[in-house]
């Protein structure tokens, strides 16, 4: 583990909600590393810090993912300064990102963003993600893109990337990776966990090339759309998905909770 980490332990010196916050963020880190989906110390999720500050929790810039703990968790503002007594910093780019869906959307509580071999692949492609799969079809009509800028250090991206993000829960940023919201640390992993299944069975099925593959009908789209039910997807998420998934980290990377 980084130097210090194991040293440091907030609880008891932070509030309940923000503490709570802290261990769902935490969690997800672990989580995205279970999945294989990290990129060593590089990308991001945030967690906005319940109160009326617009402070936010992010990953400490140098930690890999399966050493992230709840007191490691740096606290900014949307200025990116940090607020707290930390060793640590943040990527910058980290802060363009979040600090931009953070400061548009009182409802996007968690913002997650990944470089996945199979997202940012489906990211490359002209025509998105494709209605192919069930998977995709569940999250095509709240899926939303934004065109590649660069590396994200421009403070006036922030404006494009929420015009472009609208009232959706996920994106495609071309040429760079995928994006999820929500208003939990379960619903925000779900909605992601989808987004990125997706892409993968896109980036499968399209080995056999474009003119071999199925592509469902406007209809059955359309009907896919309507079986959709962003309520039920919150108990999905909440009840039972996330706290099955913290019985897996329990098991197999204890210790984000500290």
């Amino acid at each position: 583990m980084a130097d210090g980490a194991q040293g440091i332990n907030l609880r008891g010196s932070v509030s309940a909600e923000e503490w709570k916050a802290r261990v769902d963020l935490a969690a997800m880190y672990r989580l995205v590393a279970l999945h294989g989906w990290d990129d060593m110390i590089f990308t991001h999720i945030s967690h906005r810090v319940p109160g009326p500050d617009h402070h936010f929790l992010i990953n400490p810039y140098g930690m890999l993912f399966e050493e992230i703990t709840a007191s490691s968790l740096v606290k900014i503002d949307l200025d990116g300064n940090v607020i707290q007594e930390t060793e640590y910093f943040i990527n910058p780019a980290g802060f363009t990102i979040h600090s931009a869906v953070h400061a548009a959307r009182d409802d996007a509580h968690v913002v997650m963003h990944l470089h996945t071999d199979d997202g940012v692949a489906v990211s490359c492609q002209k025509d998105g993600l494709m209605p192919l799969s069930q998977t995709s079809m569940l999250v095509r009509h709240d899926l939303a893109y934004h065109d590649y800028e660069g590396v994200a250090l421009d403070l006036g991206e922030r404006e494009r990337l929420v015009a472009d993000l609208g009232t959706k829960n996920t994106m495609l940023l071309y040429n760079h990776g995928t994006m999820a919201v929500g208003g939990t640390a379960a619903e925000t992993f779900l909605r992601m966990f989808f987004l990125e299944r997706a892409c993968t069975m896109q980036v499968r099925a399209l080995s056999v090339g474009r003119d071999g593959v199925i592509m469902a009908s406007e209809d059955v789209q359309n009907v896919v759309k309507g079986q959709s039910n962003p309520e039920g997807t919150k108990v999905l998420a909440n009840r039972l998905a996330w706290p099955a998934l913290l019985r897996k980290l329990d098991r197999q990377s204890p210790g984000y909770d500290s």
